[in-house]
């Protein structure tokens, strides 16, 4: 398979829609994706898709094309950021009872979600005090950015925000609710959530926070830290840009490089891990350290497993 040049488009996309032959349409994509080196990873429920993928600026065009073609996908959701190489080792279209797993029957945002509001009218909703502001990603994704003034869930996982709904907020009060996710597909669910369980002022990001930090000025922003994406560049900050963050080499969480060059796993384990992980463990990420060092020293691309947060996205 031929490797994609330096100088590679990152597509999030999603559409929610009823995807009739998951498995048809998952031998089609990978195909193309294969055929065009395209890495990352594609989601297919009966849905909908869901996904992020990155390859050279001709190979994204192809798979836009293939996707817009699949009925009820004309107006897929589509994000893009520049990297400076490829993102991801290898390349998964992977079948799902859901594309995004809240794990609650009936929710349908195909049917009921909450109203889109676009990044430039973003800043005058949230700086409302009547506004209740609600990131819905998870606890290691807050942690190194969010809005001023926005509520944490503490979740480990999506599948633990109903319940977080039902213990903390009533829509017997009828407040006025705003939530944001990394791309948007979070808070087409957790909108539907909300509006199934009688809350009527239901407002989510557009485009998610991606699309606002690609938009809003920095000068401007009332984003505070920095954006954590699925793939090796780790975070990302206004204007799209890589972050200051890697990952750690055993625990796969976030944490702030030395050199603020983010990007890719840390020479080194975070201080959590250094005090409380058991020496095989340690080994084993100093082991895997030397592999990608003695790779990229070559020149190849050592591969590595997804990060472990990427299973809770």
């Amino acid at each position: 398979m031929a490797q994609p040049a330096s100088g590679i488009t990152v597509a999030a996309l999603y559409k929610f829609t009823a995807i009739e032959d998951c498995s048809a349409l998952r031998d089609q994509l990978f195909a193309l994706c294969e055929r065009e080196a395209i890495r990352g990873t594609l989601l297919l429920a009966s849905e909908g898709l869901n996904g992020t993928v990155a390859g050279t600026r001709q190979a994204i065009d192809r798979l836009f094309a293939a996707i817009r073609a699949v009925p009820g996908c004309d107006d897929v959701e589509w994000k893009e950021s520049p990297a400076a190489t490829q993102p991801f080792k290898r390349m998964k279209v992977r079948l799902k009872r859901e594309i995004v797993t809240m794990g609650v029957e009936g929710i349908d945002p195909r049917t009921t979600v909450g109203t889109y509001v676009d990044p430039a009218d973003w800043n005058e909703l949230i700086s409302d005090p009547e506004t209740i502001l609600i990131d819905t990603r998870n606890d290691y994704e807050v942690a190194i950015g969010t809005f001023t003034r926005a509520i944490n869930p503490m979740t480990q996982s999506f599948r633990e925000f109903p319940e977080w709904v039902r213990e903390n907020l009533d829509a017997g009060k009828k407040p006025r609710v705003a939530m944001f996710c990394t791309g948007g597909i979070r808070c087409e669910k957790a909108t539907a959530l909300l509006k199934q369980q009688g809350f009527e002022e239901v407002y989510h990001l557009k485009g998610g926070i991606l699309k606002y930090l690609e938009d809003v000025p920095a000068d401007e922003s009332l984003w505070k830290g920095e954006c954590f994406v699925f793939d090796e560049r780790v975070s990302l900050r206004h204007e799209l840009k890589v972050g200051s963050y890697q990952l750690c080499s055993v625990c796969r969480e976030p944490i702030s490089s030395p050199t603020g060059q983010g990007g890719g796993y840390a020479t080194k384990e975070c201080e959590k891990c250094a005090t409380e992980a058991d020496p095989e463990r340690l080994n084993r990420a100093a082991d895997r350290q030397r592999q990608i060092d003695l790779a990229e020293a070559r020149g190849q691309n050592h591969f590595q497993p997804a990060p472990s947060n990427a299973r809770r996205r």
